[in-house]
């Protein structure tokens, strides 16, 4: 076993052990809230951000955050975001920024409208306010770790390097689910979305993260593990956050994780040589088969109800009327709301209580598109626009960040069924705009070739 191999199995299981402390002592996770944070801008400080620190401890805050709220160390819900984004305004004063992310300093004015919108409300009491900050958080972090990571030039070993980083507190999540819910079949009812295998948290996130966990161990399994040891480790990390993904009953996560793993392979062909191209056929066919035995795992532990779950129907095998659990609704009121408030939206934060008024509840939106819209009217499709096309433009100049479609799906399919309740989207989102120089290390086309050597 040599030095990095060492280092890694240590901090897996170094967080194995951080989640079985927690688990058993529950106060410790509001200490391991603030050390990491403190550890974090002193990590950057001392180092004045040479090597991108920001990014590293950025990168572990976004995959420890659910974990963080699972355990009630979260001091608040937006905590994490609000931690990231200072963390990114450190990273100016030490790094800059590139001259050519304007583009993503308009992003951030053109959020201003909706909250003025807000501000004026007749009603713009203290939960108005609260609710402002709770939706505009997102999309800042998201704007501030744009700019930061706006043509930022990083080889790939470090790219990699911050997807180890952000699953290490993924790992974490998964012992605590373990611990707090070690029998899937006992708590197993129905097709709703389940909070006993979601560590008594909402399913929709812990989904989300798994989801992004699924990726990352792949990723690892697939690309990084040279060694029986570490393809055993990273296959059994793959196979159980996939696994605990699928039985919180919560699709978003799993569909994400699904179609990041999807596209990364499609990139790792793209990217590969000849003989790179005909050990990733193998390689697709391993995938489908290990998803198809996690699949059918599944199916036993669950009593076929997972089955029942994404065909969209209810235990009695009823499909069901509404395919999103009641959030077309919403999103229906949403577009309504946009389409009577065009220009300016109805205001940021308030269309909750403009859905109450209309549809007798006081539900939060899931999706960010819509919100976007029926919120901030115009400005919200021009933010949008540039959320959308941005990365593309710079992509096709800039071609090398063979995660870019990986990254891309994830913010674009979680803000879709998860809004940006977490950081993760906003930096993920940011993660494709990285300028990865693939001629300062070894690129994805010449480790396929050095395992396909070596016999792996």
């Amino acid at each position: 076993m040599n030095k990095s191999e060492r280092q890694y199995i240590s901090l897996v299981l170094l967080h194995v052990v951080i989640a079985a402390a927690i688990f058993f002592i529950p106060f410790l996770s509001k200490i391991y809230a603030v050390v990491i944070v403190l550890f974090g801008f002193y990590y950057v400080i001392s180092n004045k951000n040479r090597s991108n620190e920001v990014l590293y401890v950025s990168g572990y805050l976004i995959g420890v955050e659910v974990f963080l709220r699972m355990t009630g160390g979260n001091l608040n819900n937006e905590y994490i975001k609000v931690v990231v984004s200072l963390l990114m305004l450190l990273g100016f004063i030490f790094s800059g920024f590139s001259k050519r992310s304007f583009v993503y300093w308009l992003y951030l004015l053109l959020l201003i409208p909706g909250v003025l919108v807000t501000m004026l409300y007749e009603d713009a009491t203290l939960e108005v306010r609260k609710a402002i900050v709770f939706n505009i958080s997102g999309p800042i972090c998201l704007g501030l770790c744009a700019i930061y990571c706006y043509q930022r030039r990083l080889n790939y070993q470090q790219l990699q390097n911050i997807i180890v980083i952000i699953g290490l507190p993924v790992i974490s999540t998964l012992t605590y689910l373990v611990l707090y819910n070690p029998s899937v079949q006992d708590v197993i009812t129905g097709t709703q979305s389940n909070f006993e295998t979601s560590g008594g948290f909402g399913p929709n996130q812990v989904s989300t993260i798994l989801g992004l966990g699924m990726f990352v161990f792949f990723c690892q399994l697939v690309f990084m593990s040279k060694t029986k040891l570490l393809i055993a480790v990273n296959g059994l990390l793959f196979i159980v956050v996939s696994y605990r993904a699928l039985v919180t009953f919560s699709r978003g996560g799993v569909m994400t994780g699904i179609g990041m793993i999807a596209v990364a392979l499609f990139a790792a062909y793209l990217f590969g040589n000849s003989k790179g191209r005909s050990k990733l056929k193998w390689i697709f066919l391993f995938t489908m088969g290990l998803i198809f035995s996690i699949w059918s795992y599944s199916i036993i532990q669950t009593g076929g109800l997972i089955v029942k779950r994404y065909a969209n129907e209810d235990a009695a095998g009823r499909v069901k009327k509404d395919r999103l659990g009641g959030r077309e609704e919403v999103m229906n009121n949403e577009l309504q709301l946009f389409s009577d408030n065009p220009m300016f939206g109805v205001g940021v934060g308030l269309g909750k209580s403009y859905r109450e008024k209309m549809i007798g509840q006081e539900v939060a939106s899931h999706n960010e598109i819509t919100r976007l819209l029926s919120e901030q009217g115009m400005f919200g499709v021009a933010v949008l626009l540039i959320l959308l096309f941005t990365p593309f433009l710079f992509y096709f100049n800039n071609y090398q960040n063979i995660y870019f479609f990986s990254f891309f799906i994830f913010w674009l399919l979680t803000i879709n069924h998860a809004a940006m309740r977490t950081a993760a989207p906003a930096f993920i989102y940011a993660l494709c705009l990285l300028q990865i120089d693939l001629k300062r290390s070894s690129s994805l086309h010449n480790k396929l070739e050095e395992e396909s050597k070596a016999g792996i």
